[in-house]
């Protein structure tokens, strides 16, 4: 059944306009405030004296199982947690979100990437535009021109299969489909190998070209505005290197019209600026767009996933889309009680304002997902590192987190040292699938069953850790007894999920983006905008010209920079 949505948009009547209410006016926050002056915390006891605890703070969002039971979380806690919620209106802002209205206000947009993962045939109406049609009138497009590359019924310019896909993006259009392609290489459907292009340091264009074919390599150039400076200066030396490779081996001759058909065979574009596609020489068939509602670091699941749905299919892809869909159903129907995307940040807010938390680890078991904590850094970080409210007015509280991690075991090797024995409260979720892509054994024993002990085993000691009495009972010397105490209470979550798939992709991304949207919401921030972007990125245009020798140009910078540019020039090899 078609779900529907219609929104008239009037300024004057939305929620999203209205002022940000103040969390520290509310008075959850002030009963949180006293609880944490004189919080302790002791999980021994605490699951001592609570053998249903594990039980009472799990709870399930679509295929995901999500253990909270080794977090700072009683009863009391959990009501105050909600109450915030409620208290700052974040059951209203979220129907306002999926509703379309405008919520992104310093650029006066709507924010429906959620829509890009709608079922057909529902409806969503905004200005009178059902999106959702849109939406999969564009995803057809894609399905089908992923099919002619696979096929082999799209040919490069000498008539020969495409065998490898070299996407060219930065940020979102670079970091979410990398991450999906990694994470989901058991679901590819041939041998097309992708690769990804986003540094404009000259080293990461050769790396990704320099041992490939030319004749059977396409290049995806995604960037909404055709402009963005990192990914059209890739893309034009990639026609560079694509042009002069062709007619190293006489594929092409240096006729404009031979030049103009390999770059049309051999590019398509991820892009809504069909003038300047065109003026590069892709034609505007070969342009799959997106919307001004779609940020960049929400927009995988869009046209600028073109490649992933290359490499992994139309039904793959379905998959993957209703993984997200499930999520947010989760997140826009389940009362906060039982929301786990809620939550989960209601915690983060937890940690952060009360308990000074700077940083916040997700630590995937799983190889596949190895770019995942690179992706959420630039999903959190770059959408509430934030110090104005969504009215302008300044914050009035702490905002956003540093979020990293590696996969274990290799972190457990390098990092876990620091969040057992420091000083710091570091939030932790783990990720583990239940059942691995690739079933192996040694000797006997089940590898997966082995790695995965060390899931549970590194949240047990974190939570519990090692007294000095335990450590004596070892037979350990006392002047070293101190150093090999672990002080335990440390806070994790855990997430299960059946197996690393397309669709539970699909709902891990969704849950820590409605993640990110709580805790902009708590805090009166515009998660949906990201001015901190911009203001390097004009001062290295206009210093760019003292990197070629315009000393006019140099005398204007700071003493700092000239010092460094003169200390470049007279180096330079």
């Amino acid at each position: 059944m078609a779900t529907l949505f219609r929104v008239a948009r009037s300024p004057t009547t939305l929620l999203a306009m209205q002022t940000p209410v103040d969390p520290t006016t509310t008075s959850a926050w002030s009963d949180l405030s006293r609880t944490a002056e004189s919080f302790y915390v002791d999980f021994r006891k605490w699951f001592e004296e609570d053998p249903e605890r594990a039980k009472r703070f799990s709870r399930e969002a679509a295929d995901l199982y999500v253990d909270f039971s080794k977090n700072y979380l009683t009863d009391e806690v959990l009501e105050m947690l909600v109450r915030l919620a409620k208290e700052v209106q974040l059951e209203e802002r979220r129907d306002a979100m999926f509703a379309g209205e405008i919520i992104n206000t310093s650029e006066q947009r709507s924010v429906l990437h959620t829509a890009l993962r709608r079922p057909k045939g529902d409806e969503l109406m905004v200005d009178g535009v059902n999106v959702v049609d849109q939406v999969h009138e564009t995803l057809e497009r894609v399905y089908d021109f992923a099919e002619q590359v696979r096929s082999g019924s799209w040919v490069g310019v000498t008539g020969r299969q495409i065998k490898t896909i070299i996407n060219i993006g930065i940020g979102g259009s670079d970091l979410g489909p990398v991450m999906v392609y990694e994470a989901l290489k058991p679901y590819k459907l041939n041998d097309i190998e992708c690769r990804f292009i986003s540094n404009i340091d000259p080293a990461d264009m050769y790396e990704k070209t320099h041992d490939v074919d030319p004749e059977t390599t396409l290049f995806i150039v995604a960037s909404k505005t055709f402009t963005t400076l990192e990914t059209m200066t890739n893309a034009r030396m990639a026609k560079n290197w694509l042009i002069n490779s062709l007619r190293a081996v006489n594929a092409i001759s240096d006729s404009e019209k031979q030049r103009a058909e390999a770059v049309a065979k051999h590019f398509v574009a991820v892009s809504t600026a069909l003038d300047k596609v065109e003026e590069f020489g892709i034609k505007r068939e070969n342009a799959f767009g997106f919307w001004d509602w779609v940020g960049g670091r929400y927009s995988v699941d869009s046209a600028v996933g073109l490649a992933d749905v290359i490499a992994l299919g139309k039904e793959n892809w379905q998959e993957f889309l209703a993984g997200f869909h499930a999520m947010d159903e989760h997140f826009r129907t389940a009362p906060l009680e039982q929301n786990v995307p809620a939550l989960m940040a209601m915690l983060n807010v937890w940690y952060n304002n009360f308990f000074d938390a700077q940083t916040h680890a997700v630590l995937p078991y799983s190889q596949y997902l190895h770019r995942f904590p690179a992706y959420l850094q630039q999903l959190t970080m770059e959408s509430n590192g934030k110090r104005v409210r969504w009215d302008g007015s300044p914050v009035t509280t702490q905002t956003g987190e540093v979020f990293w991690g590696e996969p274990g075991t290799n972190g457990q090797h390098a990092f876990y040292q620091m969040i057992h024995q420091g000083t710091k409260v570091i939030p932790a979720d783990f990720i583990a699938p239940i059942n691995p892509a690739h079933a192996l054994s040694e000797s006997g024993t089940d590898v997966h069953g082995l790695f995965l002990s060390n899931f549970f085993a590194q949240t047990s000691a974190l939570a519990f850790g090692k007294t000095a009495d335990e450590v004596r009972a070892e037979g350990t010397a006392e002047e070293i007894v101190s150093a090999r105490v672990f002080p335990g209470n440390k806070p994790t979550t855990s997430i299960l999920v059946p197996e690393i798939s397309p669709r539970v992709l699909g709902e891990l991304i969704a849950l820590y983006e409605h993640i990110t949207f709580v805790e902009g919401v708590v805090w009166g921030i515009n998660s949906f905008d990201q001015w901190g972007v911009e203001l390097g990125k004009v001062l290295a245009k206009q210093i760019a010209p003292a990197i070629d020798g315009d000393r006019e140009v140099l005398a204007q910078q700071d003493g700092s920079t000239q010092n460094l540019i003169e200390h470049y020039l007279d180096n330079r090899n």
